[in-house]
């Protein structure tokens, strides 16, 4: 007797399409694998943008996760509001943002948030947020290890800007933070070996601030790909994000790497246009669309991934033989590529237990302000 697949779900009628699932059992597994590798709930601060979900993060809480990262203003209040009591935003909060965070500091003493800083400028939209609300922020220097995205490289003027933070009354000099989210690389060996080529500058610098009685309280460092490396240094705190739920892109890159999809989007035929095609409704509004095709790879055709006709706002239209053996409101479900912006996508979950829809998890943070 054949067992049901691991993505089936009974009583699917109830749910609507496009829908995000998210499966209970693979979402545990993940959170234990990650802490298995860390090997201490203390050396962690993961990345919430992935999922942008305050039940996701209680339970991290319940495993003594204290520490979290954020992309936005929002996701640091989630944190805050599920219970965090350390939150560190590593977007530069510039503008109006660094007196939203200056705020929300102030609102919620209980916390400590920080963010990330890698230019004179961003020090002092921080400073002046700070003093005018009466609060001290934390201020991590951004090192650019290689990714070119924000950050400063290692040198003679990261230094000055340390000191710059260190300097300021208002502003706590938190540590470093380096992101290394440009090693992609599949085989483990060679990522190892880009990853410690990356941060070997990133060390010296810490070093030098050290020499000069800056204090690194944190040493922030890599993504999901390079967790396991990262992970054999105690001098460093981990911040993965996508292991909760993984994706295709990444299991597809990093087979090494011991985590399941949890994540998992239905979708239901609405039409055949024609003998050899069928659209979904899975547009670009369902699925992270940044990617080239397949955006989605879909279970029920066993890694053979149909070509993609076209996809608009709110269609995907699939090349297969013979159409007529799908059936007009068939579900089909589906691995994003990448689950971070497709979570942003939707405004909540249906998680499942088992084979059964048992909760609704709101995405809480995919609105950029909730109360600051």
């Amino acid at each position: 007797m054949s067992h049901p697949a691991w993505f089936h779900v009974e009583r699917e009628t109830s749910l609507p399409s496009p829908s995000l699932l998210l499966f209970r059992e693979r979402i545990r597994h993940n959170l234990n694998e990650t802490l298995r590798v860390a090997g201490d709930p203390a050396r962690l601060r993961p990345h919430v943008k992935t999922h942008k979900m305050a039940e996701i993060i209680r339970r991290q809480i319940a495993m003594h996760i204290t520490k979290f990262k954020a992309a936005t203003i929002a996701e640091a209040e989630m944190c805050a509001d599920a219970g965090a009591k350390d939150v560190l935003i590593a977007v530069p909060c510039v503008g109006g943002n660094a007196m939203r965070l200056a705020k929300l500091a102030q609102e919620r003493p209980d916390v400590r948030f920080s963010t990330i800083a890698d230019d004179e400028e961003t020090v002092r939209f921080l400073a002046s947020a700070a003093q005018q609300t009466g609060v001290t922020l934390g201020v991590f220097i951004d090192i650019d290890c290689g990714m070119g995205r924000t950050g400063i490289v290692p040198g003679p003027e990261a230094v000055f800007i340390a000191r710059s933070i260190h300097d300021v009354p208002a502003l706590h000099f938190s540590g470093i933070h380096a992101y290394d989210g440009h090693i992609h690389e599949s085989d483990p060996v060679l990522r190892r070996s880009q990853c410690d080529e990356a941060f070997a500058p990133v060390l010296a610098f810490k070093t030098e601030l050290q020499g000069q009685g800056i204090p690194v309280h944190e040493f922030c460092a890599g993504g999901s790909p390079t967790l396991p490396f990262h992970a054999e240094h105690t001098d460093r705190t981990l911040s993965p994000g996508t292991t909760v739920l993984w994706d295709f892109g990444y299991a597809d890159k990093m087979p090494d790497l011991n985590f399941l999809p949890a994540a998992v989007l239905l979708t239901r035929v609405i039409s055949r246009p024609a003998h050899n095609r069928i659209t979904l409704d899975l547009g670009h509004k369902a699925v992270a669309a940044e990617n080239p095709h397949p955006r989605v790879r879909f279970l029920e055709f066993d890694g053979q991934d149909p070509p993609v006709l076209m996809q608009s706002e709110e269609h995907l239209v699939l090349e297969v033989e013979n159409a007529a053996r799908f059936s007009i409101g068939q579900t089909l479900h589906g691995i994003p590529r990448h689950i971070c912006p497709t979570v942003a996508l939707y405004g909540e979950a249906h998680l499942i237990d088992g084979s059964l829809p048992c909760d609704v998890w709101p995405v809480t943070a995919r609105n950029r302000c909730l109360t600051v």
